[in-house]
């Protein structure tokens, strides 16, 4: 079992910047890959950037340039730096983890960016 808490969504305008952390209960070394997804209202979940075990990322095209993904395997915490925000960009943020083959999400954390 593995638990995700998120944290550091909220309110920015539009240029802005946020950066959301997800922690979780095990160590981080013993995770495959970790990232995070988001889901807007009426729209699918989808990927935004992933980090696999063997550090190599991964970024939705629509985020690339923008958005870093890192890890702090001190602290079991994986980071999502968003900079040059955009209102398409609002929408729940979730943390992920592929542990043993098993898919963990974490509660989410909202992000709303106003033009």
């Amino acid at each position: 079992q593995v638990q995700l808490v998120e944290s550091g969504g909220g309110l920015v305008q539009a240029g802005g910047s946020l950066r959301l952390s997800c922690v979780a209960s095990i160590s981080i070394f013993s995770i495959n890959r970790m990232g995070w997804y988001r889901q807007a209202p009426g729209k699918q979940r989808e990927l935004v950037a992933t980090l696999t075990i063997s550090r190599s990322t991964n970024y939705a095209d629509s985020v690339k340039g923008r958005f870093t993904i890192s890890n702090d395997s001190a602290k079991n915490t994986v980071y999502l730096q968003m900079n040059s925000l955009k209102p398409e960009d609002t929408a729940v943020y979730y943390c992920y983890a592929d542990y043993i083959r098993r898919d963990y999400w974490g509660q989410g954390t909202q992000v709303t960016v106003s033009s």
